[in-house]
């Protein structure tokens, strides 16, 4: 015969402790808009909040339902949210609802106790300064919605194929608890050093994303240092015509592959006659490029110069130099000669021009904003502001 279960405090603990998981579980979130998060579409916004745990296939189902509501009305995916909006969420399970969301459930409770209602805008604190240069990023400037980060070499921005570390991860882990992650609005080659702008608003990312796409809109400048003696003493601007092409694998350090499959071409070239002829019939994409060069210092054997973009396309200005008897020291994809230091290219300046302010103050962006930081490189090739002073484009 079977005995009774008998009733202890520690089976009525244990059935407390079911039912408070399960209300857990049960949870209606009300999430409210954070002026960083203000105009974004309701799906970007759920899919920011909620993280990986839910499925865009569920949020669009939830909302196609009702069960997601926008200041108590039903509302569709790509509607554009206002500060201030409180979006609805139905029950869910979740181990990083806590993380994401700084909501309240239906009686008002807090549903993430030791989460801050208002997460940390890290262009606004130092502790996100700080976080930042112990996690490799250190900080070069701060603006209104913004962060020019000083990017290592070696770093990617975004994570890839055998590289997991990158700008992007690293942003993450130090701001975990963000409404809005803070993310690059541009890029720049893993061994590129230099300014990288970084977003902490969505307001603030579309703006900057507008200007890139207007490439004479912002003014960006580098720093190089070149094999051989450059032949001019003024400014000089190059044109090209680039294109991608597929390569093989080759080990780094051949100087023709390098990483990655891909190189790009000058197809303004004798020997890449027949790649200009594909893509004029259609079988590539190839693109205008320009850029001013204007030599700085000389060894006799290496030249330091300094370029401003016109254009913006993929490893434009190592492809310019190299292309002409010219490659960057340490650029062993496009010929360069090894460098114990790594490849000599640097983001060295980022002009930006008058933005609209994301705030009611007029000054905000009024006027342009220069933002400058020198390489690290140590000598011979080391660089300070007087050996730049007389740079003019």
């Amino acid at each position: 015969m079977s005995r009774k279960a008998r009733w202890t405090p520690f089976t009525g603990l244990f059935f407390i402790m079911e039912l408070q998981q399960v209300a857990r579980m049960a949870t209606v979130l009300h999430i409210t808009v954070t002026p960083e998060e203000s105009g974004q579409k309701l799906l970007q916004f759920l899919q920011r909040r909620l993280g990986k745990d839910v499925p865009k296939a569920a949020i669009m189902r939830w909302i196609r339902t009702g069960q997601v509501r926008l200041n108590k009305g039903r509302v569709k995916p790509f509607d554009r949210l206002d500060a201030g909006d409180i979006v609805r969420v139905p029950p869910f399970h979740s181990d990083t609802a806590s993380v994401h969301c700084d909501s309240h459930n239906d009686n008002g409770a807090t549903a993430a106790d030791g989460i801050s209602p208002n997460p940390i805008v890290p262009s606004a604190t130092q502790d996100g300064v700080g976080r930042l240069a112990k996690a490799g990023l250190p900080v070069a400037a701060t603006a209104e919605g913004l962060l020019i980060l000083r990017k290592p070499a070696g770093l990617p921005v975004q994570p890839g194929t055998g590289h997991t570390d990158a700008v992007t991860t690293r942003l993450a882990a130090c701001f975990a608890n963000a409404p809005f992650m803070p993310t690059p609005a541009h890029r720049l080659d893993r061994d590129t050093s230099g300014l990288l702008l970084v977003a902490t608003s969505y307001a603030r990312l579309q703006s900057l994303h507008t200007l890139f796409r207007n490439e004479h809109a912002i003014g960006k400048y580098y720093l190089a240092w070149v094999q051989s003696d450059w032949p001019d003493s003024g400014p000089r601007t190059l044109h090209d015509t680039l294109a991608k092409r597929a390569t093989s694998q080759e080990p780094e350090g051949t100087g023709t592959g390098g990483r990655g499959r891909e190189k790009v071409l000058r197809l303004n070239t004798a020997e890449n006659h027949s790649a200009a002829q594909d893509c004029r019939n259609g079988a590539g994409t190839a693109k205008e490029a320009s850029c001013t060069v204007v030599p700085v210092l000389r060894t006799g054997k290496t030249t330091l110069l300094a370029i401003r973009l016109h254009t913006g396309r993929t490893h434009q200005i190592r492809v310019q130099l190299s292309g002409r008897g010219f490659p960057i020291l340490g650029d062993r994809k496009y010929g360069g000669p090894a460098c114990p230091q790594g490849m000599l290219l640097h983001a060295w300046k980022l002009v930006l021009p008058g933005l609209a302010p994301e705030s009611d103050r007029p000054e905000d962006f009024a006027t342009d904003q220069a933002f400058t930081c020198l390489p690290e490189w140590t000598a011979p090739f080391a660089i300070t502001d007087d050996d730049l002073a007389g740079c003019s484009f």
